[in-house]
């Protein structure tokens, strides 16, 4: 096998990404732009460089390692939201070329990249590592990202390598992509996990940049599949859809898109600390988590329960 894609992860392990224990692919890539997003790092399609300032000693040595200018040093009198007593590093990612010689130069490991490019049998051969872990559990591999669909030759190539081998396959998706390219990979699929974020496409492309009809199009195909699990993943975020009449509009929606089974994800800051690394700011800072036992997201549940959708 001669594709490559470029990854961000491969988390052996998993239990969150579909049934049994399973190993998640992360595609790195994705035209979402959600601001409560907890991989910010998998949003670019492009090789990124990080700074984690706890590390750093300020000393320079990336600056000088750098041909391209991308790096610089400012005081702690700039208005950077990285500010501490420290001088602190900022770089320009977009004409950041990857080489990574900064990484190598630096003393004590505060910068690093995320992304590289892995063929299919690099990756089948980490998935196959904890092949006996599939059997025993019901799990295998999921492909999830980023954005599966910004990689559809590559996903196609795990897929099918993936089912020669036995294995479950999953794939977790915004099923924001080419319709062809989207059938395409239902073929080697045994579980689609689809984001359904709103019920509106105005509001829905306001906050993520897309509009909802290519998305509801291909999740209404993907209903309609023969042999095809799918579960809808409803990301549940305050100021965005978190109300009674959100769920009961999104109730309606699931159903008329032929879906009988959602997770509803709860809103989280975990991957605050990520946007930091990035030098990107945090669009969700001070928005509250949401937690299991809160009223209202039981009242949410419930809408969902009552207009005939398993929640898991």
């Amino acid at each position: 096998m001669e594709g490559n894609g470029l990854i961000f992860n491969v988390q052996r392990f998993s239990i969150h990404d579909g049934p049994g224990i399973r190993t998640a692919v992360f595609f790195k890539g994705c035209p979402l732009r959600c601001p409560w997003c907890s991989n910010p790092e998998s949003q670019s399609a492009r090789i990124e460089m990080t700074w984690d300032r706890k590390k750093c000693i300020s000393c320079g040595t990336c600056l000088r390692a750098c041909s391209l200018d991308v790096i610089h040093m400012v005081d702690q009198n700039c208005t950077s939201p990285q500010r501490d007593e420290k001088k602190l590093i900022v770089f320009d990612s977009k004409r950041c070329n990857a080489c990574m010689m900064c990484m190598e130069a630096c003393p004590t490991g505060a910068i690093s990249y995320e992304g590289s490019y892995r063929t299919t049998d690099e990756i089948m051969e980490i998935v196959m590592k904890d092949e006996p872990f599939y059997a025993e559990s019901g799990g295998g591999i999921t492909l999830t990202g980023g954005e599966v669909l910004t990689q559809p030759v590559f996903a196609g190539e795990l897929l099918a390598a993936a089912k020669l081998k036995g294995l479950h396959t999953a794939m977790e998706t915004t099923c924001y992509g080419p319709k062809d390219k989207f059938i395409g990979l239902l073929r080697d699929l045994d579980l689609l996990l689809c984001d359904i974020k709103h019920w509106d496409s105005k509001k829905h492309e306001a906050f993520t940049g897309v509009p909802l009809g290519l998305i509801q199009d291909n999740i209404r195909a993907a209903a309609n599949y023969p042999t095809l699990q799918v579960i809808g993943r409803v990301p549940v975020i305050p100021d965005f859809n978190y109300t009674t009449d959100d769920a009961a509009r999104l109730s309606e929606t699931i159903l008329e898109l032929g879906i009988r089974k959602v997770h509803l994800l709860r809103y989280h800051s975990f991957g605050e600390g990520k946007y930091e690394l990035l030098g990107r700011k945090y669009e969700m800072d001070g928005i509250s988590q949401i937690h299991r036992d809160d009223p209202l997201f039981q009242e949410y549940s419930d809408i969902f329960r009552q207009a005939g959708i398993e929640v898991l």
